[in-house]
């Protein structure tokens, strides 16, 4: 058992505006500061240049991937052999052909498990420095896992976890509590490795899959911090990737994107259990699953299946974020956890979509007071979660009509829908998707239509309430004059009456405020007459 300890990088991420020379040979600059990293993987070496915005958040803007299986050129004196350190060189080389593109000469690269376990790693470490534009780093063991940590509790909610990051020669597993880093290990083995291993065929047999579940058990009960742990399993990765994009396509899954996709302990026993009856080239033809990992993703599988059994939990959530965002979360300023991971996204998503903050937030505060005078009523049963629910959905409301006013009930659900959201996992992002983009019951239903299985009936009676009460604050400030000092309510038999009291002339919002009211009529099942008045009045 090891605790982590602190240990650092140097800082190596360029600040600077860059000038990339496109296609036809015009000098584009790109404003704002470029980050590139090098990750060399056992089975992939990946180039990502990231830009960083106004709020210090990234933005993927090249990614390139090359399968190189360093792994299997390692020899059994442990040493990278020239055909490998020649496979490595040449690759960097191709890389070096984007990066002086963008002038990008100040690049992170770093190396994982292959070149750390091998003999020669000082060799190889001379010969791409002498050889290519770049110096290369070897990452630690602690270092390689706290990287993954830290794009984990930058970009998900969770304060509690163990994560796994599988990759060609070495897993990586650590445990969080209150988001800080308690524990960490890393063990000498990965798919490429496992496969080598214990696989002598393209896929394993009944009987080496017994020796390789064997194997894992046997490896992982040596960490008695992870035993009936009962807190989510965060995967990391691209065999975490693939798992989940292919449980995806085996159950046409209406929703785009993998980053914070939840799977349940079963359903990845059930996955496992079907690969392992299909042929290779079956496992081929798989929609979701890179063929480089064709080859390898059974064992992967296994690991994430041992590994749910041994913590005992029913969670297993995807982190699209890893080693790469980690090394730049631990190099920047934002090295420590933001408080509120959702709370920042939305904030991001208010830059990107040119949401007026003072306007939202006069809504937001507007759809909580109609909440709670209707619940003090007995008109509305509602908790914490409807609260954080109505409150991020307010904020973000109709934000579509950046793209365009008169469809912005589209383009609203399909971006929200759609769209990584750091902080939200895919059902809360869909509800979001829902009441931020409500516009009437009929187009409610519409969007809600793929999704039905999710929610009860009485969960898409609720929140159709909620998207009522948004689209009836949302109209109480429609001029955004935040002319609204008060809201009281009086409830009779058949009919509801708001009393608005305003600082200044109400007339513009009363045609919206009559034009809309029915929405919310419908779902109180009840008329609604509303009176504004002022200090005179």
């Amino acid at each position: 058992m090891r605790k982590a300890a602190d240990q650092a990088l140097p800082k190596s991420h360029a600040h600077t505006s860059i000038k990339k020379i496109n296609d036809q040979g015009r000098d584009e600059t790109l404003n704002g500061d470029l980050t590139g990293i090098i990750d060399i993987g056992s089975n992939t070496i990946r180039l990502v240049i990231y830009k960083t915005n106004q709020r210090g958040n990234l933005k993927e803007i090249e990614n390139v991937k090359v399968v190189a299986r360093l792994r299997n050129y390692l020899s059994e004196y442990g040493l990278l052999t020239e055909d490998g350190i020649l496979k490595l060189i040449k690759i960097l080389q191709s890389f070096q052909e984007v990066t002086r593109s963008y002038s990008l000469t100040n690049v992170k690269c770093v190396a994982t498990a292959t070149i750390r376990q091998a003999n020669n790693k000082e060799v190889i470490l001379a010969r791409v420095k002498r050889e290519t534009d770049y110096s290369m780093v070897i990452l630690s063991e602690y270092e390689e896992a706290n990287y993954g940590f830290l794009a984990v509790v930058h970009t998900t909610p969770y304060e509690e976890g163990i994560t796994v990051d599988i990759g060609g020669a070495s897993t990586e597993i650590t445990y969080f509590k209150d988001r800080k880093l308690v524990h960490f290990h890393s063990f000498p083995f990965g798919a490429l490795s496992l496969k080598k291993q214990f696989i002598k065929g393209d896929i394993p047999t009944p009987d080496e899959m017994i020796v390789l579940k064997s194997f894992l058990q046997e490896q992982f009960s040596t960490l008695n911090w992870i035993q009936q742990k009962q807190v989510p399993l965060i995967g990391i990765g691209g065999s975490a990737r693939n798992m989940v994009q292919i449980h995806q396509e085996f159950i046409d899954y209406p929703v785009a994107g993998v980053h914070q996709y939840k799977m349940k302990t079963q359903e990845i026993h059930h996955l496992n259990q079907t690969l392992q009856k299909m042929t290779y080239t079956e496992i081929q033809r798989l929609e979701g699953l890179s063929k480089d990992r064709a080859d390898i993703i059974i064992p992967a599988v296994e690991v994430f299946s041992t590994l749910l059994v041994m913590i005992n939990t029913d969670t297993f959530s995807l982190s699209q974020k890893g080693l790469r965002e980690g090394i730049y979360f631990e190099e920047s300023s934002k090295s420590k956890p933001v408080p509120n991971v959702l709370n920042e996204s939305l904030n991001e998503l208010a830059i990107d979509y040119q949401i007026v903050r003072e306007d939202a937030l006069e809504r937001q505060k507007l759809a909580v007071c109609i909440a709670q005078l209707l619940m003090h009523e007995g008109l509305l049963s509602f908790n914490e979660q409807d609260e954080e629910r109505l409150k991020r959905s307010s904020f973000v409301y109709n934000l579509g009509s950046y793209i365009d006013r008169e469809s912005s009930s589209q383009h609203t659900f399909y971006i929200l829908a759609n769209r990584t959201i750091n902080g939200m996992d895919h059902r809360e992002r869909i509800v979001t998707a829902l009441l931020a983009s409500y516009k009437n019951k009929s187009a409610f239903k519409r969007y809600m239509r793929p999704f039905a299985h999710w929610f009860t009936k009485e969960e898409g009676a609720k929140l159709r309430m909620m998207g009522a009460m948004i689209k009836f604050a949302h109209c109480l400030d429609a001029t955004k004059r935040k002319i609204i000092q008060n809201i009281t309510i009086q409830n009779n038999r058949e009919e509801l009456t708001f009393l608005i009291h305003c600082s200044k002339d109400w007339q513009p919002e009363i045609y919206q405020v009559e034009k809309q009211k029915k929405h919310l009529e419908k779902q109180l099942g009840k008329s609604i007459t509303v009176k504004f008045f002022g200090d005179t009045q």
